[in-house]
């Protein structure tokens, strides 16, 4: 999820405390329900590959899954929100750091620029370690493509992600219909197009899969 598009200095107040896992998202998004409450949480801190950077991205969704499971009770550490209202935090499944482990295993990479309220020399040490073990996005010489890079249009890109201008809308909005992938659509999701994801579960257009 594109933290450069969600986290800005619009961060309003929002929740921490014990929570069930609903559902995740992907590498670094999952869905969460605290006192009866519905909340989609964005991993703090980390970037993790897009879903249509294969393999990478499916790993990390599968690593983020093993580490919070639909049903488990994490507690979530956070307290502001995005632009598009979803909780930035940190995810404590026990003694267990979500956010650091999945740096740790090469599925994640550090997102530095907004690294403010994590603890900065935990999460650039698990990096380190995973660059040195050459795991998971690190298993390539110097690590893939940046999610946040891949996003602009970085060389690990395919072209068949991009929507052809007949397919986009002038007022910003998308249906399933024209998105084209599952993979796009999460994009697309994780970008601010809430709307796809009609029923709140973190995953948009799931008629795509």
């Amino acid at each position: 999820m594109a933290l450069s598009l969600l986290v800005s200095t619009w961060w309003t107040p929002a929740w921490a405390g014990p929570a069930t896992v609903l559902s995740v998202g992907d590498g670094d998004t999952l869905t969460v329900n605290a006192s009866g409450r519905r909340t989609t949480i964005r991993l703090a801190c980390v970037d993790a590959p897009e879903s249509a950077q294969r393999p990478y991205g499916g790993q990390s969704r599968a690593a983020l899954q093993s580490l919070a499971p639909v049903g488990a009770t994490v507690t979530v550490q956070g307290n502001k929100k995005d632009r598009y209202g979803r909780t930035v935090a940190e995810i404590l499944r026990g003694s267990t750091n979500v956010n650091v482990e999945l740096v740790r295993r090469g599925d994640a990479f550090v997102y530095r620029q907004y690294l403010s309220g994590c603890d900065r020399n935990a999460y650039l040490s698990a990096e380190k370690q995973a660059e040195s073990a050459r795991r998971g996005v690190w298993s390539v010489s110097g690590g893939i493509t940046r999610p946040w890079n891949w996003r602009r249009g970085g060389s690990s890109r395919s072209s068949s992600t991009t929507l052809p201008a007949s397919s986009r809308k002038p007022s910003g909005r998308y249906r399933c219909a024209d998105v084209g992938s599952w993979a796009r659509a999460q994009e697309l999701l994780k970008q601010g197009h809430t709307y796809l994801d009609g029923d709140r579960d973190g995953e948009a257009c799931e008629s795509l899969r």
